[in-house]
């Protein structure tokens, strides 16, 4: 893997990370959104090969879409998790 590989993940996973931040809420800060976003593109990819979806629009901006869809996924799913948790408690 390349370095350029690795900061177009880094960027992708940057954007889809804020952009999911901003929309669900509890940003993790820089690191926390590429991580998110990143974790994302999996998730979204995933779930559009589950659904026999193809990107809705190709290119950067299809790929930074999926990874914002998996990104949300995840917050939502990482919210589900603490205040589950935290009921517990």
């Amino acid at each position: 893997m390349s370095l350029e590989t690795i900061l177009l993940w880094a960027v992708i996973g940057l954007i889809a990370g804020w952009l999911a931040s901003a929309v669900v809420g509890g940003g993790y800060g820089v690191i926390g959104d590429i991580v998110v976003g990143v974790v994302g593109a999996f998730i979204g990819g995933f779930i559009f090969r589950a659904l026999d979806a193809g990107e809705p629009f190709g290119g950067l901006a299809g790929t930074i879409f999926v990874a914002f869809i998996g990104a949300v996924v995840l917050l939502l799913l990482l919210r589900l998790i603490h205040s589950s948790t935290l009921r517990k408690a």
